[in-house]
């Protein structure tokens, strides 16, 4: 995954989490209860090359192409904002593997994955 690939990726994960981009589900009993919890609240870095929904993935997948950098860039922006505004809904949205998750949940989830690909670029 390129930066701009990540930029476009992490839109399009926010673009999920505000219920504008559907993701298939396949998630278990497994993943909604042990996994949701270590990923969410296990203090440790997250693995590089884990796999992710198709819809967003943006090298084999349907996950958004990259365009102009800056525009990719100002409108991850505004998603993470959107995201993060104080009156937002994240929790009528289920996670494709975590499944439904509260408001809270969505938020570390945005935090903790944004971080976990700004890492991978050093930033």
């Amino acid at each position: 995954m390129s930066a701009h690939q990540m930029v476009c990726h992490l839109a399009d994960n926010c673009r999920m989490m505000l219920g504008q981009k559907p993701v298939s589900l396949r998630s278990g009993p497994l993943q909604r209860t042990l996994l949701k919890w270590l990923v969410l609240y296990v203090p440790l870095p997250w693995p590089h090359g884990a796999p992710t929904s198709l819809e967003l993935d943006q090298i084999q997948g349907g996950g958004t192409r990259p365009g102009d950098f800056a525009a990719d860039v100002a409108e991850v922006e505004a998603l993470l904002a959107l995201v993060t505004a104080p009156r937002r809904t994240l929790d009528r949205q289920a996670h494709p593997v975590f499944g439904p998750m509260s408001d809270a949940a969505w938020l570390r989830m945005a935090y903790l994955h944004t971080d976990h690909h700004l890492r991978q670029f050093g930033a």
